[in-house]
C-alpha cells in the first residue's frame, strides 16, 4: 500500500502513469489523510462488511476502508486510473477494482458476481463509500435511492450545496425533489464540511460527508411508490408556481378540477408551493390521487 494523501505523492503518480486530472469526470483526489480516516469512520465498517465505493481515484479512501472491513469492490470509470490503482493498493486487503460507469452498473448485480451471492439481491447489504464527481452527484443518488439497492449505509462526501439539499426541511430554499427522495428512503445527516484545500487540483466550491442511514421502511407510506415520485417531480417542475398550478401543468395529464378536488380531499391549501409540503403531505396526495382515479 502507497499513502497517498500527499500533493507531492499524487503528482509522482500522475506523472509517472502519465496521467491528468480529467475535468470532464471532476478529478479532485483527497490529499488530507485525517479526512479520509473520518469518512471511513464514519461508515462504521466491520470484518463481516462489503463497501462498494465508487471513485476511488488514487485509492485514499479504498485502502482505509480495506482495513477495516471484509472486502472492497471499487467501481471506477477512468481506465486511466486502473494501472496507478494496482500499485497505491498493493498488499491492502481484499480489493477488487471493477473498470465501469456508475451510472449504468446494476450494483446488486455486481455484488452478488464479486461475491458468489453472499450479499445484494435478498443476501447480505453491504455498505457505499464514495467522492462523488460534482457532475453526476444528483443523477447518481437518485439513482441509488430510487432502485432499491440493497445497500444499508451510505457515506458520501458532496458538493456542501448537495449536502443541503439532501437534509433540507420543507419551506427552506434547499428543499426540493432531491431531499424528498433522500429522507423518504434514507435518515440524512450531514456530518462535517471539507474545504477545498484538502483537494488536487483543489476545486472552487466547498464539500461536505453526509451519511445516508437507509431505512427499513420508507420514512411515510404511500400507496404506490411510482406515483408518489411522480407527485413529487410536478410539484417541483415549476418551484415559482403555485402546488395547484404545477400539478395541473405536469406530466399527469389531469385538469384543474381533478386535481382541486384531491388537495381539498388532502386538507391541503391548493395555493400553496410545492416546497412547503411535508413527505406525509405528498404521500396523502398521492392516495387521495389513486382513490379519486380508482
Amino acid at each position: 500500500m502507497k499513502e497517498v494523501t500527499s500533493p507531492v505523492i499524487v503528482r509522482d503518480i500522475l506523472s509517472r502513469y502519465k496521467l491528468s486530472c480529467r475535468k470532464n469526470l471532476g478529478q479532485n483526489f483527497l490529499i488530507d489523510s485525517n479526512i479520509a480516516n473520518k469518512i471511513v469512520a464514519a461508515a462504521e465498517l466491520r470484518p463481516t462488511d462489503l463497501v462498494v465505493e465508487i471513485g476511488p481515484g488514487l485509492g485514499a479512501l479504498t485502502a482505509r476502508a480495506a482495513g477495516s472491513a471484509g472486502k472492497v469492490l471499487a467501481v471506477e470509470i477512468d481506465r486511466g486510473l486502473l494501472s496507478a490503482l494496482a500499485e497505491t493498493l498493493e498488499g491492502v486487503g481484499d480489493v477488487k477494482v471493477i473498470h465501469g460507469d456508475a451510472l449504468e452498473i446494476d450494483f446488486d448485480n455486481l455484488v452478488q458476481e464479486r461475491t458468489g451471492g453472499k450479499f445484494g439481491q435478498g443476501g447480505e447489504r453491504y455498505k457505499l463509500l464514495a467522492n462523488l464527481p460534482y457532475y453526476i452527484t444528483s443523477p447518481l443518488l437518485l439513482r441509488l435511492l430510487l432502485k432499491r439497492y440493497n445497500i444499508s449505509l451510505m457515506v458520501v462526501m458532496v458538493q456542501l450545496e448537495v449536502a443541503a439539499r439532501l437534509a433540507a426541511a420543507p419551506g427552506s430554499k434547499d428543499y426540493g425533489a432531491l431531499s424528498v427522495a433522500a429522507q423518504y428512503f434514507t435518515e440524512a445527516q450531514i456530518l462535517f464540511r471539507v474545504p477545498g484545500t484538502v483537494f488536487f487540483p483543489q476545486p472552487e466550491v466547498s464539500s461536505a460527508v453526509v451519511r445516508l442511514a437507509v431505512r427499513p421502511e420508507p420514512a411515510v407510506p404511500a400507496r404506490d411508490e411510482e406515483t408518489f415520485f411522480k407527485v413529487v417531480r410536478a410539484a417541483f417542475g415549476r418551484r415559482r408556481k403555485t402546488l395547484l398550478n404545477s400539478l395541473a401543468g405536469s406530466e399527469f395529464g389531469i385538469g384543474k378540477g381533478v386535481w382541486k378536488a384531491v388537495l381539498e380531499s388532502s386538507g391541503i391549501a391548493p395555493a400553496r408551493r410545492g416546497e412547503t409540503l411535508s413527505l406525509a403531505e405528498f404521500a396523502l396526495i398521492t392516495d387521495n390521487l389513486l382513490a379519486m382515479r380508482g
